[in-house]
């Protein structure tokens, strides 16, 4: 059994404990805010952060614009981004009181964590990364030291507020499983000091892009969270399917299709087959117009709670001050466990 079977094998047990005893957990969660949120974030994480909140569990949320540097050479548009982010955030459902929402760059204290675990991993379990082996193999040139330590930076947002449950879909399984690494090997070396965080897979763990492809931003395939009702329909329309008037679910010989199929499918909560039974032989134009309706059905309301938040000029600046304030007292106290641990705490008596 592979890695991702044996996870999902063991969710249920999971699921079971979270629900059980909630205050238990803690999530550590969050994006790099390159763009604007799209259908693949709402079904493969951010409904899963909500439904977890409502349960009663911990949440807290990193915008990893340190991040955002790995692969590109410029943070440009940043500040908009995680504006834009934050108000996805809470038009989604988060409650920005029980909610840490904070910026990278704004916790010098969980940035200083990378240096001691980085002496834990070694470069060839870095190289063997998904994420790192794909960005090698797509860039077309060398590999900065950032992008080869970031899963270590990844590791190092779990484990400074001492998270033990993180949401993700199966392309970052590889990152908790590091970060699993990471904990045990430094325990092992200084003394106990972090929880060993589980994956929770999602219930939407690959959310195809309108092309058939991952969603996402660098595709140009995604329906931003944040468009409006005539801008899904437009976006939609441009969708690629072809001269077949059947309606049927082939993500490999109809990826076009299938990806609208599974679009309408997420918004509707029914499957890609059942409205494909449904359209029957009504084409790729009846396709497309029934995603469109699924897809403003079910964001209707979240594009309005949306457009009242935007309406607060001081909203986005009360909910991250507060949220870098709290992930500062919780980095800095992480950090002096650690420098104990390390003997490396010389103002101690």
């Amino acid at each position: 059994m592979d890695s991702f079977s044996a996870t999902v094998s063991r969710m249920a047990a999971l699921e079971a404990r979270v629900a059980s005893d909630p205050g238990r957990f803690r999530v550590l969660t969050g994006e790099r805010p390159t763009g604007r949120l799209h259908l693949g974030h709402y079904f493969g994480t951010v409904r899963e952060r909500v439904r977890l909140q409502g349960l009663g569990v911990e949440t807290v949320l990193v915008l990893a614009d340190y991040q955002v540097i790995t692969d590109r050479d410029t943070a440009d548009n940043g500040a908009t981004n995680v504006r834009d982010a934050i108000l996805d955030y809470l038009a989604a459902g988060m409650d920005r009181a029980a909610t840490t929402i904070f910026t990278h760059s704004s916790v010098p204290a969980l940035n200083q964590l990378l240096l001691p675990f980085l002496s834990l991993v070694t470069e060839v379990e870095l190289r063997r990364n998904p994420t790192v082996k794909a960005e090698l193999a797509a860039s077309g040139r060398s590999l900065s030291g950032l992008m080869l330590t970031y899963p270590v930076h990844q590791a190092a947002d779990i484990l400074f507020c001492k998270a033990n449950l993180v949401p993700v879909g199966k392309d970052n399984l590889p990152h908790v499983e590091l970060t699993r690494t990471v904990a045990r090997r430094f325990n092992d070396r200084f003394g106990a000091v972090f929880p060993e965080p589980e994956a929770l897979i999602t219930r939407a763990p690959e959310v195809p892009g309108l092309d058939g492809r991952k969603m996402s931003k660098s595709y140009g395939n995604a329906i931003a969270l944040s468009m409006t009702a005539d801008e899904t329909a437009a976006v939609v329309r441009r969708t690629l399917t072809d001269a077949e008037r059947r309606i049927t679910f082939d993500p490999t010989g109809r990826p076009g299709v299938s990806a609208l199929l599974t679009t309408a499918a997420l918004c509707t909560d029914s499957t890609p087959e059942a409205i494909a039974e449904e359209l029957g032989n009504g084409g790729g134009r009846a396709l497309k117009e029934f995603t469109i309706e699924a897809v403003n059905t079910r964001f209707a309301q979240h594009r309005r709670r949306r457009a009242e938040l935007a309406k607060d000029p001081g909203l986005i600046t009360d909910v991250l001050n507060a949220g870098n304030r709290r992930a500062n007292e919780v980095a800095e106290a992480t950090l002096d466990e650690v420098r104990a641990a390390m003997g490396m705490n010389y103002s101690a008596p």
